[in-house]
C-alpha cells in the first residue's frame, strides 16, 4: 500500500526523502509544475480584471480546477470560486487562498506580456494592471492544486482552494472580497480548520520569505467628517460660524487621540487626514468643510476606542465653536493576525523551501489585507514572498501598486512549494494530536 511519509523538513536537500508517495515524488511534481505556474501567471498578467469583474479570470481558473477533477463551486461573492479536494484518508480541511483582482494602474514595465487592457473606473478611462501581484498568487495556488491533487489518495485530509475576488476593495455600492465570501457561508459549508495565504512583495529580495507571529498587518478604516458652520463674508467672521478654523482644530485635536489617549505601548496606531475640502473663494467663509482620512492600528480593542474618541473629539470641538460635526466611520479590513502556534509550526517548512537564512521576521505593516477575515474565523498564517531580483536593492525597487512593479518569476515555484508543504505538514501534525 502506498504510504505518505511527512515530517517537518529542515532543509531542501531532505525534501524528497521526507515527503514521498510511493513512486510519486512531490519534489518532482513541484519541478514539473514550475513552468506551468509561469505560463499561467503570464496569461493572467496580460488579461487583468478589476474587483468583482474577474469574469474571464474565474473561467480560466475553473477550467484548470475541473481538469484536475476537483469539486468546483463558482459565483461566490460575485466572481469568486473554490475547488475542493477530498483526500483519500480522513483528516482536517486546510484552506489555501489567492486573490484574483487587478488595479486601475497603467502598466509601464517592458515585459513582453505587459497588460494593454483598459476599462472604465469611476467614470474614467484607465489602464488595468496586476500591480500588486495577485496574478502570481492565483498561478501559485493553481500549481499547489495540481500537485496536491496528484497526491489525492494519500492525503490525510481535504484542501479548499479559495480564489477570491475584490481584495483591493469592491466597487462603490457593492460588497465583495473575503468578507462577502464568508457572509455567503463559505466556511460554514466547508469547515476548514486553518487557512494559509501568501503575498508577493518588492520589499524583499527574490526567494526570501517574510513572516511575523501575532499582528502582522493593520486594520484599515476610513473616516469622513463634515463640519457644519454658517456662511458669512470673510471680512466679518463673527457674522457666521467658521467651519474652516473649526476643521483645523479638529485635525489637530484628533491627533491627541493617538499621542495622548491610546496606550501605544500595546500596539501602534495612526490617524491620518488625506483630504480637506471646503470653500470656493478667498473672501467667503463657507457653510461646511469636508474631512476624509484613514485609521490604522494593530489591536481591535484600540480600534474600537479610537472610533469612539474620534467621534467624541470632533463633535465636542465643533460644538465649542458653535458648529456641528457629522462623523461617519467606514470599517475596513480588521487586523491580520497570525496564529502563534501555526506560525511556529510553519517556520521549519518555510526554511526547508528557501533556506534557513532566507526566512526573516518582518516589522508590522501598516497596509491591510482582507485575509484577516479568514484568520478571524480559524487559525491563520499569512506570509510574504520576496520577488525583487537579486542584485537590486529592494528599498529602491518599484513597490506593489506601482506601474513599474516587477516580479522575478524564478521564485514563484517557491510559493507553490510553500503552500503545498504547509498543507501536508499540517495534515501530518493533525494526525499526531
Amino acid at each position: 500500500m502506498k504510504k505518505l511519509l511527512l515530517s517537518l523538513a529542515i532543509s531542501t536537500s531532505l525534501l524528497a526523502s521526507q515527503v514521498s508517495v510511493a513512486d510519486t515524488n512531490p519534489q518532482q511534481l513541484l519541478e514539473d509544475t514550475a513552468p506551468k505556474v509561469i505560463e499561467w501567471r503570464r496569461h493572467l498578467h496580460q488579461n487583468p480584471e478589476l474587483g468583482n469583474r474577474e469574469f474571464e479570470t474565474a473561467k480560466y481558473i475553473e477550467k484548470h480546477l475541473r481538469a484536475l477533477g476537483l469539486e468546483v463551486e463558482t459565483g461566490i461573492a460575485h466572481t469568486g470560486l473554490v475547488g475542493f479536494l477530498k483526500g483519500g484518508k480522513p483528516g482536517p480541511t486546510v484552506a489555501l487562498r489567492a486573490d484574483m483582482d487587478a488595479l486601475p494602474v497603467t502598466e509601464r514595465t517592458d515585459v513582453p506580456f505587459a497588460s494593454k487592457v483598459r476599462t472604465s473606473y469611476k467614470g474614467k478611462d484607465v489602464g488595468v494592471m496586476h500591480a500588486c501581484g495577485h496574478d502570481t498568487h492565483v498561478a501559485m495556488l493553481m500549481g499547489a492544486a495540481e500537485v496536491l491533487t496528484s497526491l489525492r489518495e494519500e492525503l490525510a485530509g481535504n484542501v479548499l482552494f479559495i480564489f477570491q475576488p475584490a481584495e483591493e476593495g469592491a466597487p462603490d455600492g457593492e460588497e465583495g472580497g473575503a468578507e462577502l465570501m464568508l457572509k455567503e457561508g463559505l466556511f460554514r459549508k466547508y469547515e476548514p480548520e486553518v487557512a494559509f495565504g501568501q503575498h508577493v512583495t518588492s520589499s524583499l529580495p527574490s526567494g526570501v520569505i517574510g513572516y511575523r507571529s501575532g499582528p502582522l498587518m493593520a486594520a484599515a478604516d476610513e473616516f469622513r467628517i463634515t463640519i457644519n458652520g454658517r456662511q458669512t463674508h470673510g471680512s466679518r467672521p463673527w457674522g457666521g460660524v467658521d467651519p474652516i478654523v473649526t476643521a483645523a482644530q479638529v485635525v489637530m485635536g484628533t491627533q491627541a487621540i493617538v499621542s495622548r489617549q491610546i496606550d501605544i505601548t500595546k500596539e501602534p496606531a495612526v490617524i491620518s487626514y488625506g483630504r480637506i475640502d471646503g470653500g470656493v473663494r478667498n473672501n467667503i467663509i463657507p457653510d461646511s468643510v469636508y474631512l476624509n482620512g484613514t485609521i490604522r492600528n494593530f489591536d481591535m480593542e484600540n480600534r474600537a476606542e479610537i472610533f469612539k474618541r474620534l467621534k467624541t473629539t470632533a463633535k465636542l470641538i465643533a460644538e465649542s465653536s458653535g458648529a456641528s460635526a457629522d462623523v461617519e466611520i467606514l470599517e475596513g479590513y480588521p487586523v491580520t493576525v497570525n496564529n502563534a502556534e501555526l506560525t511556529e509550526t510553519a517556520l521549519p517548512i518555510l526554511r526547508s523551501v528557501v533556506g534557513e537564512q532566507r526566512v526573516v521576521e518582518v516589522p508590522k505593516i501598516t497596509g491591510a489585507e482582507d485575509f484577516s477575515y479568514y484568520a478571524n474565523e480559524v487559525p491563520g498564517f499569512f506570509y510574504f514572498l520576496g520577488v525583487t531580483p537579486q542584485g537590486q536593492d529592494p528599498s529602491k525597487a518599484p513597490s506593489n501598486h506601482s506601474p513599474l512593479f516587477y516580479v522575478d518569476e524564478g521564485t514563484l515555484h517557491k510559493g507553490t512549494e510553500a503552500l503545498t508543504l504547509l498543507t501536508l505538514s499540517y495534515m501530518e501534525n493533525y494526525k499526531k494530536q
